[in-house]
């Protein structure tokens, strides 16, 4: 059931895709069929649905249009681009680049989402309203539309929209249906019926007759030179989007999804879709969503899903070409529809602006800068972010709240009380080259600020997972310029493995092990027995 629903939803959408890369239709089954052959033999997840998605179809298109090969050169072009993104994951495979899926946050999955949305129905512009946009960037299109509005074809629009409105509905009154399928097949019978193409509404057009041969694409330098730049981005990005789809569809089973087989089951999709003349592809969300929905926990729904896309392609053929082009539109614009995550971005709201800020930063970036760029740019904003709360952290000075065990933040508790002489300061990240100078002036200030004069300053250390030399120097300054002050500096609940880290260094003789506690309380105790009432 999963192999026959995921090719109802397959085979208008993977032609759609094709032509959104400005490729013919067919090549989009053909890429389809050579991925999911050979993904399933390497990858780690039993339900991911691969094959050509949207991102690395409008890659791919903004890649043909950087090599500038003829129009009639565009597939092999194509295909040729699909062996060099499988040539690039087996060599991050081979060198265990796979660590990249670690940098993507989920603010970054979810603004370039809803940023591949904005770039898919700006791509469909066009096409809906009969329009000749030309080629170009996202904003390029955009303008190009408005400044054609008076050519739209009446007959082309009417059929486009009505054909997405249904979509949109019937999804949300049948959510596991094949709308797409249905919505296809519908246009079709309209196209018939009214003769719309008499109208100016194009169809899809001849398809061949039998599946292509097997064989490589060409290997011409020129065209491979031409492929490894952006060959280099779809990799990029077709990994990513691989593991954080695996992933997200994981837990709904019991499997595990390994990012190292990822990488080279990326590679061995790529290659499959080459050796049949397709294009680069990656994994579909959408179709994932469906196949785990209706059942799919093993790898058999792929093989199904195989067959009968093999056989809808040779015994289909009349029906796919009678497709209408504006109809494949409108099931781009409604797959771009279903991609944007409105509550994620609610839930970022809620949770932290910032986090926020960097999902609409991705979007952004994605529509005015392109898809490669722009995850780039939300990969630096993520690690700036990340970079901006570690070099200003939470600090405290602890005390003791009546009714309550242990020892806590003197700023959330008015009827807090501390050990007069004695403060026990906890600096809540792990210290670095990024908040040395800040640990250094809030510490001191710490002891400045204290209500009584400090016989003691006594670190809580729980936070301290990891040092650097330049923290270890302003550890250092700190503990010179308490000593200088006759304040004893002590260390609490101080990780085993960190304690190995600075006892070469020779500070923890410096601090004097008697003053190294392995908790907050013996740390009190033992001022109160240097320092008694």
């Amino acid at each position: 059931m999963a192999g026959v629903t995921v090719t109802a939803y397959l085979v208008p959408q993977v032609m759609a895709y094709a032509e959104l890369a400005g490729l013919p239709p067919a090549t989009g089954l053909w890429a389809a069929l050579g991925a999911l052959a050979l993904y399933a033999l390497v990858g780690s997840s039993p339900v991911l649905s691969v094959g050509p998605e949207s991102s690395t179809a409008l890659m791919t298109a903004t890649a043909i249009g950087a090599a500038g090969v003829a129009h009639h050169e565009a597939a092999s072009f194509a295909a040729t681009l699909a062996l060099v993104v499988a040539l690039m994951c087996a060599i991050g495979w081979a060198t265990r680049l796979s660590v990249v899926a670690e940098l993507l946050s989920r603010p970054v999955l979810v603004g370039y989402m809803a940023g591949i949305a904005v770039t898919m129905v700006v791509s469909q512009l066009g096409r809906l309203g009969g329009l000749d946009v030309g080629d170009g960037d996202t904003l390029h299109r955009a303008a190009n539309t408005l400044r054609h509005l008076g050519e739209v074809q009446p007959a082309t629009l009417a059929l486009s929209t009505l054909t997405l409105v249904a979509m949109l509905l019937g999804s949300r009154r049948w959510p596991h249906a094949p709308v797409a399928l249905l919505g296809m097949l519908g246009a079709t019978a309209a196209s018939a019926l009214l003769s719309l193409p008499d109208h100016g509404v194009a169809l899809v057009g001849e398809i061949p007759a039998a599946l292509p041969s097997p064989g490589l694409p060409s290997l011409d330098p020129e065209l491979l030179r031409a492929a490894l730049v952006p060959a280099l981005g779809i990799a990029f990005v077709g990994f990513t989007d691989n593991v954080l789809t695996a992933r997200a569809f994981a837990h709904r089973g019991d499997h595990r999804i390994d990012p190292h087989r990822e990488m080279i089951g990326l590679g061995m999709a790529n290659l499959g879709s080459a050796v049949l003349h397709g294009f680069p592809v990656s994994s579909s969300g959408s179709r994932t969503a469906i196949a785990s929905a209706v059942g799919a926990r093993t790898r058999f729904a792929g093989w199904f899903t195989l067959a009968v896309t093999a056989a809808a392609l040779l015994a289909a053929r009349p029906l796919l070409e009678a497709f209408p082009s504006a109809a494949l539109g409108a099931v781009v614009v409604y797959a771009a529809v279903r991609l944007v995550d409105l509550d994620g971005f609610r839930r970022l709201y809620r949770f932290r602006h910032s986090e926020l800020a960097i999902a609409l930063a991705t979007t952004a970036s994605v529509v005015v800068i392109g898809v490669l760029e722009a995850i780039v740019v939300a990969i630096a904003l993520s690690i700036l972010d990340l970079l901006r709360r570690v070099a200003r952290p939470h600090d405290a000075v602890l005390g003791y709240v009546d009714g309550l065990a242990g020892m806590h933040d003197t700023a959330d508790y008015p009827e807090v009380r501390v050990v007069p002489g004695l403060v026990v300061y906890r600096y809540d990240s792990p210290l670095c080259f990024a908040n040395a100078e800040d640990f250094r002036t809030r510490a001191l200030a710490a002891v400045a600020e204290a209500e009584h004069p400090v016989a003691w300053f006594v670190i809580n250390a729980e936070a301290f997972t990891d040092i650097d030399f330049t923290a270890l120097g302003a550890l250092e300054a700190v503990r010179r310029e308490l000593s200088d002050r006759g304040i004893v500096l002590g260390l609490a609940r101080l990780k085993h493995e960190l304690h190995e880290l600075l006892e070469p260094s020779g500070f923890l003789e410096r601090v004097g092990e008697e003053h190294v506690f392995p908790t907050l309380p013996t740390a009190v105790e033992a001022f109160e027995r240097a320092h008694p009432a």
